[in-house]
């Protein structure tokens, strides 16, 4: 298998209004990397992420996932990721067990052998307690917590997290910081968007910054410090795009 988990070529989407979302990004994620996308509020993280995931279709260019095209191979590339959505979307009617076996089951996996890896995945992000609630039960946090759980529930190789802690209080925000440390450790490629400079501060090994549907920056966080001689990873932002994370 490719060293290169995510490798994305001069991809456009531009949509029917003529607005281009993303205009000409280009970006490798090595295998086993935690990546961090930070940019403004519709600089195009969501629609490169969208396309990864084949939920967006590119206008122009080329995205591959383990060197296999995500429109060609679409099953094979699919099957790799995991996918955390900013947007909760869930049944509200059913237990939290439950979804995570629907879950399972849109990947093949039948329900006695899904079994142990669901307990697994309840434990970690701390819903077993309440794995027979239903979804309008759960706190917002439990929510955020339930999303990821889904994105794992098939062991994915890549997990892509569009901005999980947001809205969560700070005790969450640091038990999820945790639990994603261990994923790395334990070789998941995972890339992650954020308006928190300090959760990519402490996560990504590397970080894209994008701006106006283009990629503007890329490199570790000290280096990205020390080209502009910035103490931190949040003027830095400041500087490449003269905007805020929430602009």
């Amino acid at each position: 298998m490719s060293d290169t988990a995510i490798k994305i070529i001069n991809f456009h989407k531009k949509y029917e209004d003529e607005i281009y979302a993303v205009q000409g990004i280009d970006l490798s994620i090595k295998k086993g990397e935690f990546y961090g996308l930070l940019g403004p509020n519709g600089a195009g993280k969501s629609t490169t992420i969208n396309a990864i995931t084949s939920l967006v279709k590119p206008t122009k260019g080329n995205i591959s996932v383990f060197n296999k095209d995500i429109v060609s191979d679409f099953r094979y590339t699919r099957s790799k990721i995991g996918i955390s959505p900013q947007e909760i979307s869930n049944d509200w009617f059913f237990p939290v067990e439950q979804l995570l076996y629907f879950q399972a089951g849109f990947y093949g996996i039948e329900r006695k052998n899904a079994k142990e890896r669901i307990e697994y995945i309840l434990h970690k992000v701390g819903l077993y307690n309440h794995k027979d609630k239903k979804m309008r039960q759960l706190s917002g946090g439990m929510k955020r917590r339930l999303q990821i759980a889904r994105a794992l529930v098939h062991d994915p190789e890549i997990l892509i997290l569009d901005e999980p802690t947001a809205g969560v209080d700070v005790a969450l925000r640091h038990d999820l910081w945790d639990f994603l440390q261990q994923l790395h450790k334990g070789g998941k490629t995972i890339l992650l968007t954020t308006h928190y400079i300090d959760e990519a501060e402490l996560l990504c090994e590397r970080v894209g910054i994008i701006n106006n549907g283009k990629l503007i920056a890329e490199d570790t966080v000290p280096n990205l410090k020390s080209s502009i001689d910035k103490s931190n990873l949040e003027d830095v932002f400041l500087e490449l795009t003269g905007r805020t994370l929430n602009d």
